[in-house]
C-alpha cells in the first residue's frame, strides 16, 4: 500500500516503511510508507490547489460522486471487511457492518449536498442583510484505529460535501482500509487533490498538519491527551477544531427496566469491537433490588461469548488491536486483584487455547462491587472489561455516573418516563440513550461535553463545522 496524494499512490519522501500486523495472529499483512513532515506539507499544497475547483463544483455532481462511491463500496463490502478484520481485529460481521456504515454516511451527505443555504435579514434602517456559507478551504482529519472506516466517513462526508478539500491521516495500525476507500472515491470520480491520505506517525505527520497555516480546520478523534495537544497547536493558527476524545460511558439500570433487554444492551454495548468503542458501555450502575438477577444473567451472557480470530465464522469478539492496549487491560485487571477493587465474576485472563496464543486476546471480563476510586470507573477503559456497581436509587446512579471528567454518552434503562426525563436532564453527556446504547445514525449529531471533546459530527450540524458564515449588507 502507498500514500495517496493528488489522486496518485506515492512512497514516503525518505523511503521508510512501517509494518501492519494482524492483531489476531501476529502476522505481517502489508507495509505502508512512514510519511514525513515533508509528505504532509506536499499533501496540504496539493489540497490547496484543488480548493477552488472543488468548491465551485455543482452540489449535484458532488452528490453523484458520493453516491457512486457508496455503490462501489457495497459491491466490494466482503473484500473490504476481510481487510478491515485483518488489520483491526474485529469479527467479520462487525467489519461488514462498519463498511456498510461508511456507505450509509456517504449517501446521507448526498442528500445534504444542495442544502447549504444562508438567510435573508430585513434591516429597515440599513437596507438588507444576507448571510452566505462558504467552505473553509483545506481541512485535515486525524482518525483512530478502532473504527477507521466509519470515522473516515464522518470526517470526509461533511468536509467534502461542503466544498472543502481534505488531508486524512489514518492511524498507523489501521491505514489499509482507509487507503482502499480513498481509491474507491477516486474511482467514483473525486477529482485529484480533493482527498489526500498521508500515512505516518502522529507526532510528525499529524503535527505538521495541525501547524500548517494553510489548514483551516482540524478534526481529531482519539485519546484526550493527544486531543489537548492538537487544541494547543491549533489555537495559535486560529483554526476551527472538532475534538472527539472518548469517554467513560455509564449505563444506568433501574428496577423497572426490562432485564433481558438491559443485559443484551450491556453485552453488545461493552463487548462490541472488543470494547474498543468510544461510546461503549464502560460502567454499569444497577439498582440493588435487581442487581443479583442482573449480574447472574450478565455473567451467563458473557460466558457464552465466543472469542477468537475475527476472520472465522461464529466469533463474537476478536482481539485487542495492539500490544499497548493489551498490556493496559492486563494491568488494570491485575490491579483489581492486587488492590481488592471488586470481585472478578468471570474472565480476567488471557485465553489459554492455542487459537488465541499469538494474538492480543483477553477474556471478556465482568467485575462487580467495584469501589468508586477504581481506575475501572474513572478512566476510559478501551477493552473487554465491564465493572458493575450497585446503587440505591436513581439519584445515586446519576451522581456516580457524573463523577468522571468525561461526558460523551450515557444510557438509562427504565419504563418510567419521569425517570427517563430526569436522566436526560441531569446526566452529563453529549448523547443519551433510553433503553438502548451505542447506536449512532448518520442523521444524529454526535459529540461530547467536558473532556470528551468539542464540536459535533454527523447530521446537518456537522456541516457548520466546515463552513464560514459571511454577512453581506446591501443598500440600494
Amino acid at each position: 500500500m502507498k500514500m495517496q496524494i493528488n489522486g496518485k499512490a506515492m512512497e514516503a519522501c525518505d523511503g521508510e516503511f512501517f509494518d501492519i500486523i494482524n492483531p489476531a495472529t501476529g502476522e505481517l499483512i502489508d507495509r505502508v510508507p512512514r510519511g514525513t513532515g515533508e509528505d504532509a506539507a506536499v499533501a496540504v499544497e496539493v489540497a490547496s490547489s484543488a480548493v477552488c475547483g472543488w468548491a465551485s463544483t455543482a452540489p449535484q455532481q458532488k452528490a453523484g460522486i458520493f453516491y457512486r462511491a457508496a455503490e462501489i463500496t457495497r459491491l466490494r463490502k466482503d473484500a473490504l471487511a476481510v481487510l478491515l478484520t485483518k488489520e483491526q481485529g474485529k469479527p467479520l460481521a462487525e467489519a461488514k457492518n462498519e463498511i456498510e456504515g461508511f456507505a450509509n454516511v456517504l449517501e446521507y451527505y448526498c442528500g445534504l449536498a444542495g442544502s447549504l443555504r444562508g438567510d435573508f435579514i430585513p434591516v429597515p434602517q440599513n437596507g438588507y442583510a444576507f448571510t452566505v456559507k462558504k467552505p473553509l478551504g483545506v481541512c485535515a482529519a486525524i482518525i483512530p484505529w478502532n473504527m477507521p472506516a466509519l470515522i473516515m466517513a464522518w470526517k470526509i462526508g461533511p468536509a467534502l460535501i461542503s466544498g472543502n478539500t481534505l488531508v486524512l491521516k489514518p492511524a498507523s495500525n489501521t491505514p489499509l482500509t482507509n487507503l482502499t476507500l480513498a481509491s474507491i472515491l477516486s474511482e467514483a470520480g473525486l477529482p485529484a487533490g480533493v482527498l489526500n491520505v498521508v500515512t505516518g506517525p502522529g507526532e510528525v505527520v499529524g503535527e505538521t498538519l495541525v501547524k500548517s497555516h494553510k489548514v483551516k480546520k482540524i478534526s481529531f478523534t482519539g485519546e484526550a491527551r493527544t486531543g489537548k495537544r492538537v487544541a494547543e497547536l491549533a489555537v495559535g493558527g486560529m483554526k476551527k477544531v472538532t475534538l472527539e476524545l472518548g469517554g467513560s460511558d455509564p449505563m444506568l439500570v433501574c428496577d423497572d427496566a426490562n432485564l433481558e433487554n438491559a443485559v443484551a444492551g450491556a453485552l453488545k454495548g461493552r463487548f462490541y469491537n472488543c470494547g474498543q468503542t468510544c461510546t461503549a458501555v464502560k460502567r454499569v450502575y444497577v439498582f440493588e433490588s435487581i442487581a443479583e438477577e442482573f449480574i447472574k444473567k450478565l455473567e451467563a451472557g458473557i460466558r457464552n461469548l465466543r472469542v477468537g480470530n475475527g476472520i472465522h465464522e461464529n466469533i463474537d469478539m476478536g482481539p485487542l488491536n495492539n500490544r499497548r492496549q493489551w498490556e493496559f487491560i492486563k494491568e488494570l485487571v491485575a490491579e483489581v486483584e492486587v488492590n481488592d477493587e471488586g470481585r472478578i465474576v468471570t474472565g480476567g485472563r488471557v485465553p489459554e487455547n492455542s487459537a488465541c496464543s499469538k494474538g492480543y486476546f483477553f477474556e471478556p471480563t465482568l467485575v462487580v462491587d467495584v469501589p468508586g476510586e477504581s481506575r475501572l470507573l474513572k478512566e476510559e477503559v478501551f477493552g473487554p472489561v465491564l465493572p458493575v456497581v450497585r446503587v440505591k436509587n436513581l439519584d445515586e446512579a446519576i451522581e456516580e455516573a457524573n463523577s468522571t471528567c468525561y461526558g460523551l454518552g450515557a444510557s438509562i434503562w427504565t419504563k418510567n418516563l419521569d425517570r427517563a426525563r430526569l436522566g436526560c436532564e441531569q446526566l452529563n453527556a453529549g448523547i443519551i440513550w433510553i433503553n438502548q446504547h451505542l447506536k449512532v445514525a448518520p442523521e444524529v449529531p454526535f459529540g461530547g461535553t467536558r473532556e470528551s471533546g468539542i464540536g459535533r459530527e454527523n447530521g446537518p450540524d456537522a456541516l457548520s463545522e466546515y463552513l464560514d458564515l459571511k454577512t453581506i449588507m446591501l443598500k440600494i
